[in-house]
């Protein structure tokens, strides 16, 4: 009999002191895998799946302050930051990128954050 693997431990949100917290969001469909595509389409979706976590807790892109964005090849970054331009406004959110592995071994990026309620 083989065991179901147990999730990871973590909170997909949490909130504290007028702050929202959002684990990464990875470029999963809504059948769970990766979309197809390069990083222009990867990126696009785990916006998109940010976008859904903050529509969750009544908020929008707008609100977010901070990301963290892990992207598997700094080669990526100049189609990379074309999204982020195009789907968050300014004043921007302030921002780390960082170029790592991904335990996602098909994922191209993913986009952690902070927003604010205010």
């Amino acid at each position: 009999m083989t065991s179901k693997p147990l999730p990871p431990p973590l909170s997909p949100t949490r909130e504290a002191a007028g702050l929202l917290f959002i684990s990464g969001q990875l470029p999963r469909g809504d059948d769970g895998k990766m979309v197809a595509g390069g990083i222009t389409e990867q990126a696009g979706r785990a916006i998109d799946n940010l976008a859904a976590v903050l529509a969750r807790h009544d908020m929008t892109l707008d609100n977010v302050v901070k990301t963290t964005v892990w992207l598997t090849d700094a080669a990526l970054a100049g189609e990379f930051n074309a999204v982020y331009r195009a789907r968050f406004a300014e004043p921007f959110p302030t921002r780390s990128t960082v170029v790592s592995g991904l335990l996602a071994g098909d994922a191209l990026i993913e986009i952690e954050a902070i927003a604010h309620k205010g």
